[in-house]
């Protein structure tokens, strides 16, 4: 490769049709400058990741030219793969989720793989396996069994392998979807740190606020670049982007609905804020109502609990605890998140609640039954659905009707029961409308719905999701959100894993665990208190954005604006709303069939 080149990714005219005549990439033409800094984003099914893979050399184009670190790779359709081999050399590629990527049972080793293949000598494969564990913070993983790490441990070990390479085009397709926001923190600045170092940089992403450091950003649409340009002038455009299925920045979504002055940049709006209103806004004496759940709100889904976590330890190996005496309980109807830094147990936790798992100390009781005994298990399995990580990866079947009829089929059940529960579970999800269709030709948000409703087609009486919304769009997040507190209003209880506090504070109730142990337990209120704030940040946590201006406002001379959780608190705070309770914010529903799956009504 000529390491000089000045445009190492060079796209001509490219496109690219799967199988079914999809249309992944539609005449696109890209320049990349060497050291340049690009985010690519775009509602899921777009075209981000097939770019990414052009990029990165694993996929060749129908049509088009594409010249890679200076090595012309394909000319009119038709790929050179001599050319291929020779800049492969000097790509790299972070995959969305990390369980395609790794290929050995040891961190180091897999970390290891990519230097060695390049041929490298044995001192200096050593040298970058250490420094890029160091740079992910995994050190003390060196030796460790990537299938027993948590998947924010193993995307960072992902991560740690694509920089040992030391690629001068480096693509990142949603790297900090199962990071914590510590983690995500970390990636960005490797990145401002390789960029400025003359690595090239292509990052696929979801999280808007990340673009905001990138030189340029591309919105794909349809397989098109539909948006191009610097983040300010992307982000200006606003209602192209919502039309798009994307949302601008939070600061830039405040800023709109406060009528000022427009800026991404949350430490200038809290000074735009300031210059607006002085030091009290209309509306400050108007907070002390917030529509977050409090703890009155909590004891009115139910007073019997339905999980139970005593004392709970649990280790998978002779190396620590992935849960170290934890102890909470979870009331029937209500809904929690579980918060916590990459590799606190939360993914332990889920799987013990259950029954996959059994504590090694402590008991967990599941609708009063003991995990402990193999009977207790087997009915705390039929009680809970569990929704894993990357959930769409359990669709097979070749219709959506059929994926979601497979669990009430094995279970023995009539037609016209398996009927019931496949409609009433599509219903639910918004889904009913796709029956007929292929599960594989949905979006991306789509087919979370798909697998979802798989598992609620088991008319589980508690629902627990691991990182629900990892790797969604704004769009399919919003979808997802509202089948939650749909469900939520039709009393299910649920347990969210999330990395988002946004989420965290539409909780009844927030369990936040730090390096397995529990740090706090409570309302979303109690939670993000300020007596807690040091202790959250301390475990690599954060508080929501909403709350996070409001103490910034505080600390330059206003008075207390009520700790607002979400971005409507925080505006009726600094507006003078007033405030409207949320079509699902209702906690007295009335309660009055056996199942939340069953209209009022039916029988057994």
């Amino acid at each position: 490769m000529a390491l000089g080149t000045d445009t190492p990714v060079r796209l001509s005219h490219v496109s690219l049709v799967f199988e079914g005549d999809v249309v992944a990439l539609d005449d696109v033409s890209l320049e990349v400058r060497r050291g340049e800094r690009v985010c690519v984003l775009g509602a899921n099914g777009s075209g981000k990741s097939t770019l990414a893979s052009v990029i990165c050399g694993l996929l060749a184009p129908d049509e088009g030219e594409v010249e890679l670190v200076g090595e012309r790779v394909c000319a009119g359709g038709v790929p050179d793969l001599e050319a291929y081999r020779r800049a492969r050399r000097e790509l790299g590629l972070v995959f969305q989720n990390p369980d395609d990527q790794i290929v050995t049972s040891i961190v180091e080793d897999d970390v290891a793989f990519g230097p060695e293949n390049l041929g490298l000598p044995r001192e200096e494969i050593a040298r970058r396996v250490a420094r890029e564990l160091h740079r992910v913070a995994m050190d003390d993983f060196a030796k460790a069994d990537p299938s027993r790490l948590s998947g924010g441990q193993k995307q960072r070990v992902t991560i740690a392998g694509a920089l040992a390479m030391e690629p001068a085009v480096l693509v990142f397709d949603e790297p900090g979807s199962l990071l914590d926001v510590r983690g995500r923190a970390a990636i960005l600045r490797v990145m401002g740190r390789l960029a400025a170092a003359g690595t090239t940089l292509i990052h696929v992403t979801h999280f808007m606020e990340e673009a905001l450091e990138a030189d340029r950003v591309l919105v794909m649409d349809h397989g098109r670049i539909a948006l191009e340009g610097t983040p300010g002038e992307v982000f200006s455009q606003g209602e192209k982007l919502v039309g798009l299925g994307l949302e601008v920045p939070f600061a830039a979504r405040v800023s709109q609905r406060l009528g000022l002055p427009w800026t991404c940049d949350e430490s200038q709006l809290v000074c735009n804020v300031e210059a607006a209103y002085g030091t009290a806004a209309p509306g400050l004496q108007k907070s002390a109502t917030s529509r977050t759940p409090d703890a009155e709100g909590v004891r009115a889904c139910g007073a019997t609990p339905v999980l139970r976590v005593e004392h709970v330890s649990f280790a998978y190996d002779q190396r620590g605890r992935a849960l170290d005496d934890v102890s909470f309980q979870v009331l029937e109807g209500s809904s929690t998140a579980i918060i916590g830094q990459t590799g606190s147990g939360k993914s332990t936790l889920l799987r013990l609640l259950c029954g996959l798992e059994t504590p090694d100390e402590g008991r967990v009781i599941v609708a009063g039954n003991d995990t402990s005994r193999r009977r207790g298990r087997r009915a705390a399995q039929r009680a809970v659905g569990y929704v894993m990580q990357h959930p769409e990866r359990q669709l097979f079947a070749e219709s959506v009707e059929k994926d979601v009829a497979f669990g009430p089929r094995n279970l023995g059940l009539s037609a016209e029961e398996v009927e019931r529960r496949v409609s009433r579970a599509l219903e639910i999800v918004g889904l009913s409308g796709k029956r007929g269709a292929s599960p594989f030709k949905l979006s991306g948000g789509q087919r979370r719905l798909c697998a979802l409703a798989g598992v609620l087609a088991m008319e589980p009486t508690v629902l627990i999701l691991d990182e629900p919304t990892a790797g969604l769009d704004p769009r399919g997040r919003a979808m997802l959100r509202s089948v939650l507190a749909r469900l939520r209003s039709l009393g299910v209880t649920l347990v969210q894993v999330t990395h988002s506090m946004e989420d965290a504070a539409r909780a009844d109730r927030i369990v936040a665990l730090d390096q397995s142990r529990l740090v706090t337990v409570g309302t979303p209120r109690e939670v993000f208190s300020r007596e807690n704030e040091k202790r959250l940040a301390e475990s690599g946590l954060g508080i929501p954005r909403s709350l996070r201006v409001a103490r910034a406002l505080e600390r330059r001379g206003w008075p207390s604006l009520g700790d607002p959780l979400t971005t409507d608190d925080l505006i009726c705070c600094l507006k003078g709303d007033g405030y409207v309770l949320g079509k699902f914010s209702e906690k007295n529903l009335p309660k009055t069939y056996l199942s939340p799956f069953r209209q009022v009504g039916e029988v057994e």
